[in-house]
């Protein structure tokens, strides 16, 4: 039989040469293993720590953990195999151009996901802020990593790409404690400027919202067609702005009225030539 021929003497001598060849190489491969998996869970939650210290936002906190646990990981990986005699040059290559095709056919969504990451740390606007970027303005819902959520004053929702929000021009109109509202009137050439002025800056003083520090301030802008044009400046609180500025344009008429001023309306005197 064909089992007869077998040495069984060589077969054991060999399997043992192969025992004490790989035998330490995959021990000390395991114990590299366990360890290393121990450090990467120390070194994320090292990073956490740090991160939440620094205050950074939950999700980004989140992510960046677990990029930190993914890259560690793959090393350790390689560096395991490698010690058990596995080739990793080739592997690595290969590593490499699956990287570069995925960052190539995800390139819009990892410029958005470094927009987030860019927001979430340096913060330019935040969670309730009311912010003016592409064409949209509202107020902030949700910051995500790859979107902002806002919602409209019309109640409705509109999703922001991050990475235009880091890139391009963006307003935070809530960002400061307090704003300048901007009113604008017209009064008859007829009128005296100082009366109209002293009225307007009493209307101001009289609104328990408007700031005295900086005080209101009426100023001459130009001479128009028919009227002589006025602004009005009131400081006030970020959340008062609305209020402020259409309670004192609806009292702008009234001020005027009683301080006998006159609002004039546009018109054209004609001039008729008769010819003989």
């Amino acid at each position: 039989m064909e089992f007869e021929n077998i040495d069984i003497t060589s077969l054991t001598e060999k399997a043992t040469e192969m025992v004490l060849l790989y035998a330490p190489k995959v021990l000390l491969a395991i114990i590299t293993l366990l360890v290393g998996l121990w450090v990467i869970g120390l070194a994320a939650k090292a990073l956490e720590f740090v991160l939440e210290k620094r205050d950074f936002d939950l999700s980004l906190r989140k992510w960046l953990t677990s990029i930190l646990r993914v890259m560690l990981k793959a090393c350790l990986f390689i560096s395991v195999i490698s010690m058990v005699g596995v080739q990793t040059t080739s592997f690595i290559a290969i590593l490499g151009a699956a990287g570069l095709a995925v960052g190539l056919a995800l390139q819009g969504s990892l410029s958005n996901f470094a927009g987030g990451v860019l927001i979430l740390i340096f913060k330019p606007y935040q969670v309730g802020d009311y912010i003016q970027a592409q064409g949209e303005e509202g107020v902030v819902e949700a910051i995500d990593v790859f979107c902002t959520f806002l919602k409209t004053l019309d109640n409705q929702r509109v999703i922001l790409p991050n990475g235009p929000l880091a890139s391009e021009k963006l307003v935070n109109v809530t960002n400061e404690p307090i704003r300048r509202v901007d009113l604008a009137v017209g009064i008859s050439y007829a009128d005296s400027i100082d009366v109209a002025q002293d009225a307007l800056i009493a209307m101001g003083k009289a609104d328990h919202r408007v700031l005295g520090d900086p005080a209101p301030f009426v100023g001459v802008t130009g001479y128009g067609d028919n009227s002589m044009d006025l602004t009005i400046r009131l400081w006030c609180k970020t959340e008062d702005y609305w209020d402020v500025f259409f309670d004192n344009n609806k009292a702008i008429k009234s001020t005027l009225d009683t301080a006998g001023i006159s609002i004039p309306f546009p018109q054209r005197d004609v001039h008729v030539f008769k010819q003989e």
